[in-house]
């Protein structure tokens, strides 16, 4: 496969990152396919879209011609084979749970065509736990994006020692393609490049506020005034969702059995409480307003 024969893409899970990732393959003249089980999830995906490209259009950031290109090669659908079935490439995001991503890729690996590469956006779960899932582990690899994925310019993909060159070398010019800065990870390692460094700097701020030393507030204008962040940990824990970090740090956990790996007692704290940032309109800062 060469990466002319990318034609067609399918996005697997129309959350936050789903239905981003999908549009910017739009936007960049693939024909995409955004796919989930909820219809819910799948009518607000596409309202976003909807109302993304429109509002683009009048702040004068985007010609009414691309959006309306984009539109026409943007699709919804709750059928994961009629989404998948014509793919060239596959871009799963869903929850950050492998029993769940290793179902899905199995799933994809009976319904899309022998040669069609299957990615997934995990921030932590390396490829390697989902190849075997399938019949074509060469073509199974992590195309990591960051959140807001229409915004942000960092792909992080992971060549794992079961990728083929191929593979690794296809999803790097997608991802340029997507007006994306792709960089390559020769090895697996837990938390890539990016993640591994940002949760240094959360781990150590969480420990900060969980032993009384200062508040939320506090440590994120030190960060900012100080180390030149853009926002605060805690300001992106919100931004990115709680529920989510709370996943990694449990998977992680369990990978490990290292208590220390475990999710601090304000991130428990949230979790339970359901308010997992800016989504619920409540995380370390209150949005309701």
């Amino acid at each position: 496969m060469k990466i002319e024969d990318i034609k067609n893409i399918c996005v697997v899970g129309a959350g936050n990152m789903g239905h981003q990732i999908a549009l910017k393959a739009a936007l960049s003249g693939y024909k995409v396919t955004c796919t989930d089980v909820s219809e819910e999830v799948l009518r607000k995906a596409e309202q976003f879209a909807n109302n993304y490209l429109a509002e683009r259009v009048e702040k004068g950031k985007l010609n009414k011609e691309k959006a309306e290109m984009a539109r026409e090669k943007i699709s919804f659908s709750s059928s994961l084979i009629d989404a998948a079935e014509d793919a060239d490439y596959v871009i799963e995001a869903v929850i950050e749970k492998i029993d769940i991503k290793r179902k899905i890729f199995s799933q994809l690996d009976e319904i899309c065509k022998p040669d069609t590469i299957l990615a997934t956006n995990s921030s932590s779960i390396v490829s390697s736990k989902l190849a075997d899932a399938t019949s074509r582990p060469d073509k199974v690899v992590n195309m990591h994006f960051f959140n807001p994925a229409l915004a942000m310019k960092l792909v992080e993909v992971v060549k794992g020692p079961h990728v083929s060159d191929e593979t690794a070398e296809i999803t790097m010019e997608l991802s340029r393609r997507l007006e994306k800065k792709p960089v390559l990870l020769k090895k697996e390692i837990y938390g890539f490049l990016v993640n591994r460094i940002l949760e240094a700097i959360n781990k150590e701020a969480l420990f900060l506020l969980d032993q009384g030393i200062a508040n939320a507030e506090d440590i994120d204008t030190a960060v900012v005034n100080a180390l030149g962040h853009p926002m605060g940990p805690f300001t992106l824990m919100d931004f990115s969702g709680i529920d989510l970090l709370y996943h990694i740090f449990m998977e992680h956990y369990h990978e490990s059995q290292n208590p220390a790996d475990k999710p601090s007692p304000s991130i428990v704290e949230k979790y339970a409480l359901g308010e997992f940032g800016r989504k619920t309109g409540k995380g370390f800062y209150d949005y309701s307003k």
